[in-house]
């Protein structure tokens, strides 16, 4: 599933291969990744318009977009492209003549590059290249005018005055907290278990129960985790992910690997370094 690191790559797709473009036709026909919106909505909302500026918070994204001709760039009323990857999408930029040319960090697994079999959005641009949401689970979001406000602190800058008021207060299990993209924006179901395996917390301590100094630690392990994933490539290739497996042992201790359920997510967390809670 895509999480912040797979997000910020989408978004630098964009950048790299998108900004300055016309858009001169929207494709917006799924009206289920396109809900609440009506058909044809969007389309007539960014047709003519320029996309200039390519934003992320946590996992999600969006677009401003402007006019050169009236000098509207990104700023006032001009609408704003929010883009929700959901579980499985990708942006993925396809050349006039159909070749992709640029997708970004590769962790989706089984799709090959110029498969758009499964885009469900698109842009098209003045030069006939093409910006698609590919998402074959369809779980991902189109919008206008995305709410940003109600997203915590990205966890990739968080402050550490911001990373602990939003965390250390509640009774919740912690995994469930660094979940909650009200509280921190980003983190995911396998970079929160990646960031307690490093700060060795179990998943299911409760937030008011932990020290100052695992505090600390918990947020050292959130950037290490987050500026990893970023530049190898995706929360795949972090350190544990491999070992979120029946059989497998800690990569760090060798113990092995304890698996359930926390805030509804399946959870692996080393057995001898992140220990379960005291009833």
């Amino acid at each position: 599933m895509p999480e912040l690191p797979e997000v910020e790559s989408a978004r630098s797709v964009i950048e790299r291969a998108a900004l300055g473009r016309r858009i001169v036709e929207v494709d917006d026909s799924d009206t289920y990744v396109c809900r609440p919106h009506r058909p044809g909505e969007i389309r007539s909302a960014l047709t003519g318009r320029l996309l200039v500026a390519a934003h992320r918070r946590g996992k999600t994204l969006w677009c401003d977009t402007g006019d050169n001709d009236t000098g509207d760039n990104g700023a006032g009323d001009a609408p704003v492209l929010g883009l929700h990857l959901g579980m499985s999408g990708k942006i993925v930029i396809a050349g006039a003549d159909g070749s992709e040319v640029d997708g970004g960090d590769y962790w989706e697994g089984r799709r090959v590059k110029g498969d758009y079999r499964w885009s469900r959005f698109a842009l098209t641009f003045d030069d006939g290249s093409r910006l698609m949401l590919v998402d074959p689970r369809r779980l991902g979001r189109i919008g206008l005018d995305p709410e940003i406000d109600r997203l915590g602190p990205d966890a990739a800058t968080v402050t550490p005055a911001a990373f602990r008021a939003a965390v250390a207060t509640g009774t919740v299990a912690v995994k469930a907290r660094l979940l909650d993209q009200h509280a921190i924006a980003g983190i995911g179901n396998l970079l929160a278990d990646e960031i307690l395996w490093r700060a060795r917390i179990n998943p299911a301590r409760p937030v008011d129960e932990l020290t100052p100094s695992e505090i600390d630690r918990l947020l050292r392990a959130t950037r290490r985790s987050v500026a990893a994933a970023l530049a190898h490539g995706g929360v795949h290739t972090l350190t544990v992910i491999p070992f979120r497996r029946p059989g497998a042992r800690c990569p760090r201790d060798h113990a092995p690997m304890s698996r359930g359920k926390v805030g509804g997510r399946t959870t692996w967390w080393c057995s001898a370094e992140q220990p379960v809670p005291a009833k």
